[in-house]
């Protein structure tokens, strides 16, 4: 079992780094592999609504980040997105990015458990998880729970180590998504088989 953890932040081991490395741990102390990929720091392109990718398979866009996270994403057994709050909301470089993998790739998700923590330096965090979360409760993804919202505080890097709740919340994360995992492992009963209809409200 794997889990592919997603850093959202321009800061490649900044709070948001530190958050996800303290997921990760839980989950390897769990018996689960782990994996943090960063965004980085280049401009990320964003959906055009081109739907392109209804007959090619994948975004028309080639840029690495996509076709990297894309991969990694496929293979995981499941998915953690982390991201600093901007404006009370997560950093759109991240949000640009999932847009085209969801829209595009949604076939690699279903029923893949997910979860997404917010660093925020004082507040916002709730707007930031409620944007981020909506990627899986939009695919069939079961949302991985903690003991409180999956937030932690600090604003200059290393500052979440004076957070000692928030990294207790993101360690508890780590251990509910390793025991989810491992018991869909135990596959008692077969995914649902999601109905397609497309409605347009104008029509």
């Amino acid at each position: 079992m794997k889990v592919l953890l997603i850093n959202g932040s321009p800061k490649r081991q900044g709070n948001t780094f530190i958050a996800l490395s303290e997921v990760a741990s839980a989950l390897e102390a769990n018996g689960v592999e782990t994996e943090i990929v960063s965004i980085g720091t280049k401009a990320v392109q964003g959906c055009i609504a081109c739907n392109k990718c209804n007959e090619l398979g994948r975004c028309i866009f080639q840029d690495e980040l996509y076709n990297t996270v894309r991969e990694k994403m496929k293979e995981a057994d499941g998915l953690i997105f982390g991201s600093p709050v901007y404006y009370a909301g997560p950093n759109e470089s991240l949000c640009a990015l999932l847009d085209r993998l969801f829209y595009s790739a949604s076939e690699f998700f279903e029923y893949k458990p997910g979860a997404v923590i917010a660093v925020c330096r004082r507040g916002g965090a709730s707007a930031a998880l409620d944007r981020l979360n909506k990627y899986f409760t939009i695919q069939n993804m079961p949302v991985v729970p903690s003991q409180y919202w999956n937030i932690v505080h600090g604003l200059l890097p290393g500052e979440i180590q004076q957070d000692p709740e928030g990294l207790q919340t993101m360690r508890t994360l780590g251990k509910n998504m390793a025991w989810m995992l491992k018991t869909l492992q135990l596959e008692t009963a077969p995914c649902p088989e999601p109905e397609r209809a497309w409605t347009n409200f104008i029509r």
